[in-house]
Parts: structure tokens; C-alpha cells; sequence
């Protein structure tokens, strides 16, 4: 579909190409047309409509708006050839809208370069309505007076064989309007030519008019004509002379019934949003036109809605225009978006199937796509949808295909510097700066954008956010984003405007934007943990790109660490791997390296930190949070002396991070089987060290189940004073992964539970430990899968690399097995935790004899230092077997 692309099929020597200026299917915007379309003829149709009430609602415009080069005059010029001509309808549009009489499309281009003024508009809409073939006498009345009075000596005629319109519409417009005079002049009883006394016709009309004269009664159910006719006959009467129109068009009769479709494309050159002269005149016609309906096209979306330009345009508020504006109330302001008007569509950009599409037709031969479909993907993966990126990448495959080789996908990763030009075409000079300034963020609201802008006012960036390349979530932190290919030509393509930035300018805006985003993270609320990622991913950026000092990041990154949450951090950009060069690559890493070590194996998570630990970029306290966080990978991958090394040194040197590297050698005690010194360091640990999560570990091996559940549940709750949504959520799994050995009915409620704490955080090791904790729960019973389900945990603990999550999948195999009495499997269970343990958890197999009341091989005493002695810890595993079996048989 589409005509020829004249630009692509000049571009190569290749005559076989088929170049087609293919038009992708905007289904949804035809069904908008037809939607509103088929409404308004209701309108038009109602009993009490009336084309002369000046002070009813409007309802008669359609506004589609979107960012340059998104496709909006295509659809234009489809959407008027579709009403035109059913023949040139794509066949998704489905059927036109059926109305009494014809649809009359009138497409009028309002771009400079086209040099549409307001006075050829009015005059397109009248050569388009001459296809009546008749007069609109009061209207060509009113028209030929202007004419003679501002274009004097010059004819109708000849201006529209000059201007082009003549050849587009024909020659009957002179022809009816000298018609119609005549009809007049006979009427009120003047002789002679109508040229020659045309002001004559005029000042009878206007006499006969307010006489009541019997000779103008077709003319007198006008009741402004005389007014009209009165007036001085200027640009600004030939607005209101559009009144005329509508009227002859209200008193056709039904079988000569048209309903004009009038389309101004290209509406953001009827002028800036200071100077509103031309969008004035413009929005008059759409008032006073009441029965005519308007297709609006353009970069903006209309204001006519907004209270604010009361005396800049005639009609304005959403009471005037009620399609245009916000249906829940006010327009939506820098802290949130509302819902779109009924009225005003933006357009959306193509899905990745309709760029294929695209690409695919627009060069062929034989039928066949030129373009390769893994040049096709790269393409579409860099338009983000933006059809202006798809016609750029068209023509830079014919210009390398000119050089004598084929175009390769690497040839079109990049950005297209023509895009910069035409984003920045009609915004004002303060609009192109903070527009460059927020091209560095993510996302921003408005007093960001001045701030990051370096101003001391915001309505540049007031204006700028309704801009239709400035997309709206309005469940992100700050609700705006550039759309993305926007974005990211305007950081990286080789910019050629004249206020183009240095990279000094750059530099400058980067610690604006820095600084900003640091004092609104000042500013919060604590707990605010949204705010805080949101504000970490753009800083952690801003400073690596900039190679800015840490400043506020620090205290972020220890806030982000606290909580124990473990979003995903790391802002795109080189892959890790690389040497951090600067402090701000290091925390980067660091952290992103914390985040992922919940979706990758723990030797991962050691590699990374150890880079940068020995990369020495960090200020020390920031140093022991890397070396910190690498021993809990070290304990994790059962590499107990280097982990022990790492968290002596962390509690040696007293930081943050002491508490919690004293936690670590407690927790290396009790892997160790000293449960003695675990036990006596978490007296020591207090809530900085999660003393009673500490005790919870040591109690529940000791198989004293009640005594561990309630050191979690203390855990859980201190948690909650704290609000450390991790720890929370940690010690409840725990907690019910203790109680599914004891009580699997309690279990069930304490697993649902620990789900519920889990929503929303990314704790890889306690989503093993509640499933696990289930696999304990259903111990026992033979229709539980449970041997399936442990399986898949098996592999998933195996690719994490965390080592304790392997040992308790076995451990409660182990139970399993004890309560169905199953030797074999139970053997089994023992020969995988032997292999597993090496050094740390060796009383593992040491529960798993307890549970079955098998001796210790060898009859040798356990090494684990228990506390309550062996012979106890013996006799409490035991018990759950059997109190489990009890449970099973209803006893």
C-alpha cells in the first residue's frame, strides 16, 4: 500500500529494487476516525442540534499527535483517500462509517514549507464543497466582498490557477459564485453586471435583509448575515464567514447531504505557543463549522481545553471542548499523569512485527525483501518503533549498497543524527536545553528538569513535558521519560545544531543532574525504597559515564545495602568484566554484583568483588562492604577459611559493617559444629547483628524446633521495627521451614506468610529455603510429588552454587525417607550429604542417623559440639519421625 518513495527509488542504480513507500496498518487510528466519526453524525442528526447555537459544546475534532517522523501525515493521507475512495482502504480498517449523504474529505497541509496561509485554507474548503455542484450563496456572497476588498484588480480565477488549487478542485468555485450573485442581484432588483456593483449587491442584501423583504427569504434564516456583510471585510471576517458555510450546509437537502472531513495536518506550524494569530483563526472555523468534523494532526496536542489560554484563543475550558481535555479533572501537573482525553490520541510507536513488516516492503525484488532479516532486526531493535528511523535506515542501506558491498547488521547499530533535527525543529531555545538536560535521566518530573537544566524557573520544562516524545508512566517515581531512540540519538549521535552542546556543556549538566537527583534523595521520606533505587540507578550512571566523585552514592549504596532487598542496580552501560577505572565503576560494580548474586553462581558474585576489591578504588568503608559481601559468597561456595578471613577483617576494623561480619564468624561457628561459640557470640550481637536469627539457626539443628521458631519469630518481628524488609521476610521462611518438622498444619500458615513477605523482593537463597520448608511440610505423604519437586530444587540450589541450600534439600529428603522407614533412599540421602560436606556441616549426616535412629558409622561420637549433649539432640530428631508417622495415621 502506498505510493512510490521517489527519494529511495533515486537513491540506487538498481533497477530490479521495487521501492514502495509502504504504509504500516494503524488499525487502532482508523477505528478512532470511524468511533468519533459515527458519533458525531448522531450529533449532527439529534433533534435539537442547531448549527447556528454559538454557545453549545464542541465535540467535533479529533486530535492525533506524536513525536516527528512517527507517521502522523501518513495516516493523514490515508485516512483522506480511505474516505474518499473505499478502494483505498486496507482491508484490517474494516468498513468506512455510513452516513446520510457523502463524506467529503478535505486534507489541508499547514506545513511552512507547503505555504498554507489562513485565507487558502478557507478557500480549500470551498473549492472542495463545490463538488455540491451549486452556490452557497450567502457564503460566496460574503466571500466575493472580501475578495474584491483585499484583493483588488485581482480575480478569484487567476489567483487560483497561480496558486495550484485551480488544478486540485477545478474551476466551478468562480463559476457558482458569479451564479449565485447573479441570483442575488435579480433578487433585490439591481441591473447590470454583478462585477461592477458587487458592493452594491451587498448594501441591498444588508437593506433587504433587515426590511424583511419576501425577494431574500433564502438568505434571511441567516440571522448574522446582515451583521457579517456589514463588517469590514478582513482576515479576521473571512473567519467568521466560515458561519456561512455551515449554514448552507444545514439547509441541503437530504439527498444533496455532505458531510466534510476536514484534516489539517502538520498543526505545529500554525505557530509557537506564544504567538496563537493563525491557531485563533483556525479554531474559529472548527467552532463555527459545528457540522463539519476535523481531523487534527500534528506534534502537540491541542490546549483548547485548558481554562489558562482564556484570551489568547475565542473558546476555551473543557466545558467548550469537552473531547479535549482530561475527563477526571484538572490536566495532569508535574507529580502525576491522568488519563488521556477522549479526543486526543497520541500515536504510538510500531510494534517490532510492523517495523519487519515495514523493512520487508519497502525494498523488494521480485517480491522477495531486500533488506536481510538479521539487518531487519537490528534496525527495529534501534527504532524503538520510530517510523522516521525505519525510512533513515532505508536510505542508509541504499547509500552502503552504493559503495559496491552489502549492508551488514553492525552497519545499523547507530543513531541518526537527522532525527536530532527534526526533535528540536520547533522548540524554543530553552525547550532544546532542558530536553538535552534530561536526555541524561531515566525519568524526571518537572522541577528535576529545571533543576538538572540549571534554571531557577520551570516553564520550560512545563512546556516541554507535553511534548509528545516525552512519554508518561504514571506509576514511576518521576512520572517522565524521553522516548527511548529520542534519547539516545540526542546523547550519542553526531549533533550539527547550531546550540549544539560541548562536551564541557555535558559535564556541567551531568553534575546538575547528579546534584539534583542527590537533594531529592536527601528530601525523602526514609523508607522510601522506590525513590531510592530510582535515584541510585541514575546517579551510579550519571557518576561512571562523568567519572563524578561518589558524594551522596555513598550513603544510598549503604541504605540500599540495609534493607536487604537486593533489586537489580546496575544502570546499562559496559558490560561487567571490564577493571573499574574510576571510584564510581567500582561501586557500580559492587553493587551489581550484589543485586545479580541472586540470579548467578556465588563464584560469580567472589570474581567480581575480588576485582574490585583489589582494584582499590573504594574509600575503606565501602572497601569492607565488597569484602564483606565476598565472604558470605565464600561461605555460601563452603570456602570457610577465606570467608572466615574476610569477616575478621571487617570486624576488626569496626565499620558499618562489624556487627554483621561478627554475625559471620558466628554463623561460621555453627557450620563448623561449634555450636557453644555461636550460641555465646549471638549474646553478644544484638540487633545489629540479628542475635536472634543467630539463635534461631543454632536451636533448630539441636532439632529443639519450639525454642528456634521463637528466636525467628523475635527476628521477624524486630524486623518489622526496623523495617528491613529482607531480614523480615528471611526469618519468617526460617520460621516456617522450622515448624514444617514440627507442626505441618502450624506450616501451612507460616509459609503462606513467608510468601506473602517475599512479594517484591529478590532473595534467591530464602525462596530456596520456603521451598524446601514445603518439601519438609509434605514429608511423608506418597501422593506429594516430592521426590519430583526435589529434583528441580536440586538443580536450581546447583546453579546458584549456595552449598547450604543443597545441604538442607538433602536434609529434608533425609526426614522424608525416616518417616516412611525407607532404608534405601535414606542410604542415598546419607552417600549425597557425605559427598557434600567437607569441613563445615559435617553433623548433616549426623541429623539424618538421628532421624532414622541409625548409629553413627563406626559407633563413633558425633564432632559436633552439641548443647545439650548428643544423646538429646539424638532423641528430638527422633521424635519428629516418629510424631510425624503419628500425624500421617491419624493417631
Amino acid at each position: 500500500m502506498g505510493g512510490r518513495d521517489l527519494r529511495a527509488l533515486f537513491g540506487s542504480n538498481d533497477r530490479g529494487i521495487q521501492v514502495e513507500e509502504h504504509f504500516t496498518n494503524r488499525q487502532e487510528q482508523w477505528e478512532a476516525v470511524t468511533d468519533a466519526l459515527a458519533e458525531h453524525v448522531r450529533t449532527v442528526a439529534a433533534p435539537g442540534f442547531d448549527v447556528e447555537d454559538l454557545e453549545a459544546p464542541r465535540d467535533n475534532v479529533l486530535v492525533f499527535h506524536g513525536v516527528g517522523g512517527i507517521g502522523k501525515s501518513t495516516l493523514s493521507r490515508k485516512v483522506e483517500a480511505a474516505l474518499a475512495h473505499g478502494e483505498h482502504r486496507p482491508t484490517q480498517w474494516g468498513e468506512p462509517v455510513r452516513v446520510t449523504g457523502r463524506v467529503l474529505p478535505v486534507r489541508i497541509d499547514l506545513a511552512r514549507s507547503a505555504g498554507t496561509d489562513f485565507e487558502r485554507v478557507v478557500l480549500t474548503v470551498r473549492l472542495a464543497l463545490a463538488e455540491l455542484g451549486r452556490p452557497l450563496p450567502a457564503f460566496d456572497l460574503a466571500l466575493r466582498r472580501y475578495w474584491d476588498h483585499v484583493h483588488p484588480g485581482e480575480s478569484l480565477e487567476e489567483f487560483l490557477r497561480r496558486g495550484g488549487l485551480g488544478r486540485r478542485f477545478g474551476k466551478a468555485v468562480p463559476q457558482q459564485m458569479q451564479s449565485a450573485l447573479a441570483d442575488i442581484a435579480q433578487a433585490v432588483l439591481l441591473p447590470g453586471t454583478v462585477g461592477a456593483v458587487v458592493g452594491q449587491v451587498t448594501s441591498s442584501v444588508v437593506r433587504a435583509l433587515r426590511d424583511h423583504r419576501a425577494s431574500v427569504r433564502a438568505l434571511a434564516g441567516c440571522s448574522r448575515l446582515a451583521d457579517l456583510l456589514e463588517a469590514e471585510p478582513d482576515l479576521d471576517a473571512l473567519s467568521y464567514y466560515t458561519h456561512l458555510l455551515a449554514w448552507e450546509l444545514a439547509r441541503l437537502p437530504v439527498g444533496r447531504a455532505v458531510l466534510p472531513v476536514i484534516l489539517l495536518d502538520t498543526f505545529e506550524d500554525v505557530g509557537d505557543r506564544v504567538h496563537r494569530d493563525l491557531e485563533r483563526l483556525l479554531q474559529r472555523v472548527v467552532w463555527l463549522m459545528p457540522n463539519a468534523f476535523f481531523v487534527v494532526t500534528g506534534r502537540s496536542r491541542l490546549q483548547w481545553a485548558e481554562d489558562a489560554l482564556h484570551g489568547q484563543l475565542d473558546w476555551t475550558g473543557p466545558t467548550a471542548w469537552p473531547g479535549l481535555a482530561v475527563p477526571s479533572g484538572p490536566a495532569a501537573d508535574a507529580a502525576s499523569a491522568g488519563p488521556a482525553p477522549r479526543r486526543q490520541i497520541l500515536i504510538g510507536d510500531f510494534s517490532a512485527e510492523d517495523c519487519d513488516d515495514y523493512l520487508a516492503r519497502r525494498l523488494t525484488r521480485d517480491g522477495t525483501p531486500v533488506i536481510a532479516p538479521a539487518v531487519r532486526a537490528v534496525v527495529t531493535a534501534r527504532s524503538h518503533g520510530l517510523p522516521l528511523h525505519l525510512d533513515l535506515a532505508v536510505q542508509r542501506f541504499l547509500a552502503i549498497r552504493r559503495t559496491g558491498r552489502e549492508p551488514r547488521p553492525a552497519d545499523f547499530d547507530v543513531d541518526f543524527p537527522a532525527l536530532i533535527s527534526r526533535t528540536l525543529s520547533d522548540l524554543t531555545p530553552d525547550e532544546r536545553h532542558v530536553l538535552r538536560s534530561v536526555s541524561l535521566l531515566d525519568n524526571f518530573d518537572v522541577p528535576l528538569a529545571a533543576r538538572a537544566a540549571g534554571m531557577t524557573y520551570e516553564a520550560a520544562a512545563l512546556r516541554l513535558v507535553e511534548r509528545p516524545f516525552v512519554r508518561t508512566d504514571p506509576h514511576a517515581v518521576w512520572p517522565y521519560h524521553l522516548h527511548a531512540v529520542i534519547r539516545s540519538t540526542i546523547r550519542t549521535a553526531d549533533d550539527r545544531a547550531d546550540d549544539r552542546w560541548s562536551a564541557g556543556d555535558w559535564a556541567r549538566a551531568a553534575t546538575r543532574a547528579f546534584d539534583a537527583i542527590g537533594e531529592r534523595r536527601a528530601a525523602a521520606a526514609d523508607g522510601d525504597r522506590d525513590l531510592l533505587v530510582n535515584c541510585l540507578r541514575q546517579g551510579l550512571r550519571l557518576a561512571r559515564d562523568f567519572g563524578l566523585d561518589l558524594g551522596w552514592l555513598a550513603e544510598a549504596a549503604w541504605s540500599y545495602v540495609g534493607d536487604s532487598v537486593w533489586e537489580p542496580l546496575a544502570p546499562p552501560g559496559p558490560a561487567h568484566g571490564t577493571a573499574p577505572r574510576t571510584a564510581a565503576d567500582a561501586l557500580v560494580e559492587t553493587l551489581g554484583a550484589l543485586g545479580r548474586r541472586q540470579h548467578e553462581h556465588r563464584e560469580s558474585t567472589v570474581a567480581r568483588l575480588t576485582a574490585v576489591v583489589e582494584s582499590g578504588l573504594l574509600p575503606p568503608e565501602l572497601r569492607d562492604m565488597a569484602v564483606y559481601y565476598r565472604a558470605k559468597a565464600e561461605r555460601d561456595l563452603g570456602r570457610s577459611d577465606d570467608s572466615r578471613h574476610g569477616m575478621c577483617l571487617v570486624a576488626d576494623g569496626g565499620g558499618r559493617l562489624a556487627p554483621a561480619a561478627r554475625r559471620g564468624l558466628a554463623h561460621l561457628a555453627r557450620l563448623a559444629g561449634d555450636f557453644p561459640t555461636a550460641l555465646r557470640t549471638a549474646g553478644t550481637l544484638g540487633w545489629a547483628g540479628r542475635h536472634h536469627r543467630i539463635l534461631g539457626d543454632v536451636w533448630w539443628v539441636q532439632g529443639d524446633m519450639a525454642r528456634a521458631a521463637r528466636s525467628y519469630e523475635a527476628a521477624r518481628e524486630e524486623a518489622e521495627q526496623h523495617a528491613v524488609a529482607g531480614e523480615r521476610a528471611t526469618a519468617q521462611a526460617q520460621r516456617a521451614f522450622t515448624l514444617a518438622f514440627a507442626d505441618p498444619s502450624v506450616a501451612e500458615d507460616e509459609l503462606v506468610l513467608a510468601q506473602q513477605l517475599l512479594t517484591g523482593l529478590d532473595l534467591r537463597a530464602t525462596r530456596l529455603t520456603t521451598r524446601i520448608a514445603g518439601l519438609v511440610r509434605d514429608a511423608g505423604a506418597a501422593a506429594a510429588g516430592l521426590e519430583d519437586r526435589a529434583r528441580v530444587l536440586r538443580a536450581e540450589a546447583e546453579v546458584s552454587g549456595i552449598t547450604a541450600a543443597r545441604l538442607t534439600l538433602e536434609l529434608a529428603l533425609g526426614f522424608h525417607h525416616a518417616v516412611l522407614d525407607d532404608r534405601d533412599r535414606l542410604t542415598a540421602s546419607l552417600g549425597r550429604l557425605r559427598d557434600l560436606v567437607a569441613g563445615d556441616y559435617a553433623y548433616y549426616p549426623d541429623l539424618v542417623c538421628f532421624m532414622a535412629g541409625r548409629p553413627l558409622p563406626d559407633d563413633r561420637p558425633s564432632r559436633a559440639r552439641w548443647i545439650d549433649g548428643e544423646e538429646t539432640t539424638r532423641a528430638r530428631w527422633r521424635a519428629l519421625v516418629t510424631v510425624r508417622r503419628a500425624h500421617l495415621l491419624g493417631i
